[in-house]
C-alpha cells in the first residue's frame, strides 16, 4: 500500500476548546472542524509536561520529559539538535520532512536533524515583520506571521516530489508577543501581547465567553488547594499586576484577542485541504491538529498560565483525518496523550517504533474490531519548577490521571503531602473538592500514590 504523507499542524497555547467543535461558544472554524467531521476528535488527549519546549519535544520524541531532558523552557539549544525525533526515522524510511513555523527547544532557529526544507525563527518569533531563517539563512519578512507561515506550508505542498512527505507546521498562534525589557525592566509600552491579523482585528467583537464553576478568586481557590497560597500572595504584587493587566489575563478581551487570532489559522487549514484537493493528496494525507499545552481562563484563580494539571491546563485539542483508517465522524474517549504521535507516524510509515519510544500507537484505536484490546488506564503529568514568573518558584509536582481519578503531588511543598489533591473527575469535572483528607477516598488515594510511583519509575526508564 503507499505510504501516506503527514502534517502535523501545532498550534500555541491552544485549549482544548478553543475551536467550534472543541465547543467553544462562538469562536467559527470551519476548515478544523471539517477535520474533525471527516476523522476522528479525541475528547480526553493530554499533555504530560503542560508548557511548550517540554511538551514539543515529548512530540517529536514519543517520551516523558524525564527521559527526554528537555523540562523547562531554558534554552536547551545543544540538546534540542540531539533529540531523536521521529522526523529522522521517517527519513530512514524514505520520507522528505520539512518543519515551518516555530521549534522553541532552544532560542536558536537554526536548522536542526530531521529535516530537509527548514523554515523556523529565534525563541518566541513576531506576530508582524518577523526574521524567519531559510534553510540556515536569516531573511526578513513582512506581514503576520501566521499567513507567511500558511503561505510557505502551501509552496511545500506545491512543490513536484517522489517520495511521501512529512511536514511540520508550528504556528506561533495563540501565543502573545513577548514585551521587551528596557536596562532589565519590563517595558509593557513595546507592543507586546495578543495580535490578530488586522483583518480579523474586531472579529468576536462584543462576544461572552461564559463564566465556568471554577472560574473562582484566589481566596476561594486556597480554601480547597492550599499549595497556591504563597503564588496567588506573590500574584498579588504590583509588579505581578501589570504584567496580568497588559495581557488581559483571565478577562473576555484576551479570550477575544485569541479566538481572532485563530481566524488564520483556520484559514490556514482551509489553504492546505485546498492545495492536497487539487494536487490529489488529500485521501492519502494523514493530518493531525493539536495544542502544544492547556490554558486557563482564570479557572482555579490562574492567567495567564497553562503549566498546570488541572484539566485547562493538560488536555489538548486533538483531531485525526486520515480517510485510509479512520472513520469520518469518529469519537474517541480513550486516554491518549501527545507522545502517541510520533510511534502512530512511524507504524503507518512502515517503520517499528524503537523502545525508547514511551507513547503507544493509535493505530489499534483505529481498528474496527477493538474487541479484546486493552488501551492505558493512566498517565503521568510532571512539572519542575521555573523561574520564568516569580509565582511559579517552588510549585514542582507531579501527577496521575486516570479515566476517573486524578492525584496531584506537589513535591517540594507542605510536609507529607498535607498540600496534595484528589479529585474524583466523575462527580467533580471542575476539580472543586479537593478529596485527598477524605476517609472515604483513601483507598483510592493509596491506590493512585502507587501508581504515580510506577509511573514516574517507568518514565524514568527504570
Amino acid at each position: 500500500m503507499k505510504k501516506p504523507n503527514f502534517i502535523v499542524i501545532l498550534i500555541d497555547d491552544l485549549r482544548y476548546d478553543e475551536f467550534g467543535a472543541g465547543g467553544h461558544p462562538y469562536m467559527k472554524t470551519p476548515h478544523i472542524d471539517r477535520l474533525a467531521k471527516e476523522g476522528a476528535l479525541f475528547e480526553r488527549a493530554f499533555h504530560t509536561t503542560p508548557i511548550c519546549s517540554p511538551n514539543r519535544a515529548s512530540i517529536m520524541t514519543g517520551q516523558y520529559a524525564s527521559r527526554h531532558g528537555v523540562i523547562d523552557n531554558v534554552a536547551r539549544d545543544a540538546m534540542s539538535h540531539r533529540l531523536p525525533n521521529y522526523h529522522l526515522e521517517l527519513q530512514e524510511l524514505g520520507y522528505e520532512t520539512a518543519h515551518i513555523g516555530k521549534w522553541h527547544m532552544g532560542n536558536d532557529g537554526m536548522p536542526r536533524p530531521g529535516y530537509d526544507y527548514w523554515v523556523a525563527y529565534d525563541g518566541h518569533g513576531r506576530l508582524y515583520d518577523p526574521t524567519l531563517n531559510i534553510n540556515g539563512t536569516y531573511e526578513q519578512q513582512t506581514g503576520y506571521v501566521t499567513d507567511l507561515m500558511n503561505d510557505l506550508a502551501v509552496k511545500f505542498l506545491n512543490a513536484p516530489r517522489k517520495n511521501p512527505f512529512s511536514l511540520f507546521l508550528a504556528h506561533k498562534a495563540v501565543h502573545p508577543d513577548a514585551f521587551q525589557y528596557a536596562d532589565g525592566t519590563l517595558d509593557l509600552t513595546k507592543q507586546g501581547g495578543y495580535k490578530p491579523a488586522e483583518r480579523h482585528m474586531n472579529l468576536y467583537k462584543g462576544c461572552v465567553f461564559p463564566r465556568k464553576p471554577n472560574m473562582l478568586s484566589p481566596a476561594e481557590v486556597v480554601k480547597q488547594k492550599p499549595a497556591w497560597a504563597d503564588a496567588f500572595e506573590i500574584k498579588n504584587t504590583e509588579h505581578a499586576k501589570a504584567i496580568l493587566a497588559s495581557l488581559h489575563a483571565g478577562d473576555q478581551e484576551e479570550i477575544r484577542l485569541r479566538a481572532a487570532m485563530m481566524a488564520s489559522v483556520d484559514e490556514g487549514v482551509g489553504m492546505i485541504l485546498e492545495a492536497l484537493t487539487r494536487t490529489g493528496q488529500l485521501e492519502d494525507t494523514a493530518i493531525v491538529f493539536l495544542g502544544d499545552n492547556g490554558y486557563f481562563f482564570g479557572e482555579h484563580g490562574l492567567g495567564p498560565e497553562r503549566r498546570f494539571a488541572y484539566e485547562e491546563g493538560i488536555r489538548s485539542p486533538f483531531v485525526f483525518r486520515y480517510a485510509r483508517k479512520i472513520k469520518p465522524g469518529t469519537r474517541f474517549r480513550d486516554l491518549v496523550i501527545c507522545q502517541d504521535i510520533a510511534p502512530t507516524l512511524i507504524e503507518l510509515a512502515g517503520g517499528k517504533p524503537g523502545p525508547q519510544v514511551q507513547g503507544r500507537s493509535l493505530l489499534p484505536l483505529f481498528s474496527r474490531n477493538r474487541k479484546g484490546r486493552s488501551w492505558r488506564k493512566s498517565f503521568l503529568v510532571e512539572y519542575w519548577a521555573e523561574q520564568a514568573l516569580p509565582w511559579l518558584v517552588g510549585m514542582t509536582y507531579k501527577a496521575v490521571r486516570t479515566e476517573r481519578y486524578k492525584y496531584i503531588h506537589w513535591v517540594n511543598r507542605g510536609r507529607a503531602g498535607e498540600l496534595d489533591e484528589l479529585y474524583d473527575l466523575d462527580t467533580d469535572p471542575f476539580e472543586l473538592t479537593n478529596l485527598y483528607a477524605s476517609r472515604a477516598h483513601a483507598p483510592v488515594r493509596d491506590r493512585l500514590k502507587r501508581e504515580l510511583k510506577r509511573l514516574a519509575t517507568e518514565a524514568l526508564g527504570l
